[in-house]
């Protein structure tokens, strides 16, 4: 089955007040350019998940939240995202549900495995439970009797990765040191689309690459959108790093948004990568090092 779509295709699969999941990690292989056509599009009013970057950032500039589920919302080596920051101090965010990095990875499991909880010691003798009241506490039914607390599965609408490469069937590999926890995402969602830096033929993956480098079933897998750069600004290892210049104009932009906006969002994605220079400069960026 060929699951190969347009951005069009994409956007026209999405609904208002949906949960969208957002793979990668702080300003690392983020789906970007997904999320740049959430934010042209005139979806509404969704449920955002994320171990969040310049997309919460940009998805927040652009009044797409109703509710924001995330353990933090950082661009790595700009430690905060000024548009994030500003939404929260003004009150634009209806709902935050703020948890530890732990506990959102244990209400991803829990969605994927389709259980209504999981129970963990994560959160425990933190304000994020205080914060928090609707997540409850269980006591172990064996003889120790411990209290923990009950995560309850963050069940996803949809998740949005990127990956390096994808074949047409949805089959994927991961190249970079961490796949972070994109695996997570796709089996909590009930559809999973997917950005693809290089769109390969099944036939050179072999053993090896799919042992190592495919962290979810293709079967999960519902769309797959072939964008070299897709990740940009974010890294996408080994391909390209952070681009940090672009992020600091991305983060300047939280006080004159309509300029970025302009440049950057009110143009499709072919005339977005030219803006910022054109693929061959974007492959060009250099790894980050953490």
């Amino acid at each position: 089955m060929n699951k190969v779509i347009t951005t069009n295709d994409f956007i026209s699969k999405l609904e208002d007040g949906m949960t969208i999941g957002i793979g990668g990690w702080g300003a690392r292989r983020k789906p970007m350019s997904l999320v740049r056509e959430i934010c042209r599009s005139n979806l509404k009013d969704l449920t955002l998940v994320s171990y969040g970057g310049p997309d919460i950032g940009l998805l927040s500039s652009c009044k797409k939240i109703r509710k924001l589920i995330f353990g933090f919302v950082s661009l790595d080596l700009i430690p905060l995202d000024s548009h994030f920051r500003n939404a929260r101090q003004s009150g634009e965010l209806p709902e935050v549900v703020e948890i530890d990095e732990g506990m959102l990875q244990w209400g991803l499991r829990a969605a994927g495995m389709n259980l209504p909880f999981l129970p963990t010691r994560v959160g425990i003798g933190t304000d994020v439970l205080k914060n928090n009241p609707h997540i409850k506490f269980v006591e172990s039914p064996y003889d120790d009797k411990e209290k923990l607390v009950a995560m309850p599965a963050i069940k996803l609408d949809v998740a949005l990765l990127h990956v390096n490469e994808s074949d047409e069937k949805g089959n994927t590999l991961i190249f970079g040191p961490d796949p972070f926890f994109d695996d997570l995402f796709a089996r909590a969602a009930s559809k999973t689309f997917v950005s693809t830096e290089k769109l390969v033929d099944s036939t050179s993956f072999d053993k090896e690459k799919v042992a190592n480098y495919n962290r979810f079933e293709r079967n999960l897998v519902s769309g797959i959108i072939s964008d070299k750069g897709g990740a940009h600004p974010t890294a996408c290892n080994p391909s390209y790093g952070i681009d940090l210049d672009h992020l600091k104009e991305y983060s300047k932009s939280a006080k004159t948004f309509d300029e970025y906006q302009e440049k950057y969002l009110f143009v499709d994605e072919a005339t977005y990568k030219k803006n910022v220079g054109g693929i061959k400069s974007i492959t060009s960026i250099p790894l980050t090092k953490f």
